[in-house]
């Protein structure tokens, strides 16, 4: 898939791994938290296909809310400012959260949201990510306890993440390269 023969899309993370792998850390899930309520916590926007997927193959009781960040706008690299854009409808206290995210990158988004989850006192909070580049971290002790895949530094798309809103549908995790400007 070529937009106007400028930009190349190349598949790192095909469609049927991601749904094993998502399984899988369902799975992990379940067992570590047996039999308790678990309350997910989606960051919005590119976290929402991961988090639909996972949703449904947790095998406890789950509740779910969103909250929405921005630290890229519309760049390839982060602006290294994290602001809410959307918060959580419902307190966190005294629960089992476990954030939901896309990506973790640089560290900067997980280490604010850490930061503001835990000012609300939740019994747990754990971090799920669909994709991790740990070459890229800033905060060096930041990690996911459930981590889909690892990945190389690369500018990636699709299965919810974006690049100026735009690839969230592809069905795979792809490496999107763009011409100089």
């Amino acid at each position: 898939m070529a937009d106007k023969g400028r930009t190349h899309l190349k598949t790192l993370i095909r469609r049927s791994a991601i749904q094993k792998r998502v399984r899988e850390v369902a799975q992990q899930i379940t067992k570590d938290f047996k039999g308790e309520r678990v309350h997910l916590v989606g960051v919005l926007k590119g976290a929402c296909i991961f988090l639909s997927d996972l949703i449904r193959e947790i095998d406890l009781e789950v509740s779910l809310d969103f909250i929405a960040v921005s630290s890229y706008g519309k760049d390839k690299q982060s602006s290294g400012q994290v602001r809410v854009l959307k918060d959580l409808d419902s307190s966190i206290e005294g629960l089992n959260v476990i954030l939901v995210e896309d990506i973790l990158d640089t560290g900067l988004t997980l280490s604010y949201l850490q930061r503001i989850l835990l000012q609300r006192r939740p019994r747990v909070l754990k971090v799920a990510a669909l994709l991790d580049k740990p070459s890229r971290r800033l905060i060096k002790d930041i990690r996911g306890d459930y981590i889909g895949f690892p990945i190389p530094n690369e500018f990636v798309v699709g299965y919810g993440l974006d690049y100026a809103e735009r690839y969230r549908n592809l069905k795979d995790v792809c490496i999107l390269s763009l011409p100089p400007e």
